[in-house]
C-alpha cells in the first residue's frame, strides 16, 4: 500500500492551509463542502487522522467518520428538502479515487433530477450558503 501523503489537499484544508467552507466539526472528523458540487448541498466528511481510504482506515477513524456522514446526511436531507441522498466513496486510482485521504461525498437528490457532471467550479455565495443551510439543520 503507498504510504499516506500528507500534502494532498484535504491535509491541507486541516492544517488550515487552504479554506474551506466548514458544514461540521468535532474532535475526529470534518465536513465541508465540495467546490466543484455535483448537487446543491453536496459536501465532504474526512477524518483528521492520516489515513488513504477504507482499504487502510482503522476501525475507529470508520466509526468516526460513519457517525459523522450520518449525520450531516440527515441535516443535508433536511436543509434541501430532498427526496433521498446519494453517498459516494473511492479506493485507490482504478477505484476512482482522486484525493488520497479518505472521504464521503454526500449529495442530497430530488427525485428526477441528475447530478452535474464532475470537475465545474461551484459559485462560492452559493456553496457558502449551502454549507450554512446544512450547519442550521443540525
Amino acid at each position: 500500500m503507498t504510504a499516506y501523503d500528507n500534502q494532498n489537499i484535504f491535509a491541507k484544508i486541516l492544517r488550515g492551509e487552504i479554506p474551506s467552507f466548514k458544514v461540521y466539526e468535532d474532535d475526529e472528523t470534518l465536513c465541508f463542502m465540495d467546490i466543484m458540487p455535483r448537487t446543491d448541498g453536496h459536501c465532504l466528511v474526512i477524518p483528521k487522522t492520516p489515513c488513504r481510504n477504507v482499504l487502510d482506515a482503522s476501525d475507529a477513524q470508520l466509526a468516526a467518520v460513519m457517525a459523522t456522514v450520518r449525520r450531516v446526511a440527515n441535516a443535508a436531507k433536511t436543509a434541501f428538502a430532498a427526496d433521498g441522498i446519494t453517498l459516494q466513496q473511492f479506493n485507490e486510482t482504478a477505484g476512482g479515487q482522486e484525493v488520497f485521504h479518505l472521504h464521503f461525498h454526500i449529495h442530497p437528490r430530488h427525485e428526477g433530477v441528475a447530478m452535474r457532471a464532475p470537475g465545474t467550479m461551484g459559485d462560492m455565495d452559493a456553496i457558502k450558503g449551502h454549507a450554512e443551510a446544512i450547519s442550521k439543520a443540525l
